[in-house]
This record gives C-alpha cells, structure tokens and sequence, in this order.
C-alpha cells in the first residue's frame, strides 16, 4: 500500500516523495475474504478539522510534528516548495511531515470538507511490535 509524503530536506525545501506500507493478509472470521492490514504505528492524538466552504488557499505553512491527514470529503493541491504540485481527492491518506523549512501551499476545493489529523510522533518509520 501506498501513502503520499511531503517532507523538508536538509535545505528546508520541501518535496513529495511515496511511502511504501507493507502489508499483511488478515482473516477476521473463518468465513470471511482475507484483506491487507499494515502495521501499527504509535499516535498521540487525533483531530477532525472541518476546512468551511470557499476556503481556497492556504499560505506556506509547516506542520508543527508530522500527521497523517485522512480526507473524508472535498480535496486539496498541495504544492511543495520545489514546485511540484499533486491533487488529493477524498478518500485519500497523507503523510504530512515538512516540520521546519518553507513548508508547502495548500490550495482546497470549493466544497466544505473533512479531515482527520492522527499525530504519528514517529511517522510511518517505526511501527508497534
């Protein structure tokens, strides 16, 4: 399983980059189809936002530790500080972990929306045993 990154470099400029989740086959019941699980990761706290209509762009901003945000509804362009641009829709997963640097520019759809934010003081780096 796949999960978009944005991350600051040495330099403070940020970028996009793809993190690769493994995953496992888990049955829930004898009956049931298996389906991939990942592992767990350790979070310290979780967030609904609700982002209100006609919000379009957000200025250069950092997160202040890294989250993975869960889009419910509406989506989003992020832009990193190197150019690079990439459309979220709803449905979609981010790891969000520019901390320091430029920080990157989020541009929202007209719609309002719902996100979750789940702080992950260790990313998606070090999952729980």
């Amino acid at each position: 399983m796949k999960c978009l990154r944005i991350y600051a470099d040495a330099e403070g400029e940020s970028h996009f980059d793809e993190v690769e989740l493994p995953t496992t086959q888990v049955s829930v019941h004898p009956d049931a189809a298996p389906f991939d699980v990942t592992a767990s990761y350790p979070a310290s706290r979780v967030r609904f936002t609700h982002i209100p209509a006609g919000m379009r762009e957000v200025a250069w901003h950092r997160v202040p530790e890294p989250v993975l945000t869960v889009r419910l509804d509406g989506s989003v362009e992020y832009e990193t500080s190197d150019g690079d641009r990439r459309h979220v829709p709803a449905g979609s997963f981010v790891l969000v972990e520019d901390t320091h640097g430029k920080g990157h520019l989020s541009r929202h759809s007209p719609e309002a929306q719902t996100v979750i934010w789940i702080s992950l003081p260790n990313g998606l780096s070090a999952p729980v045993p």
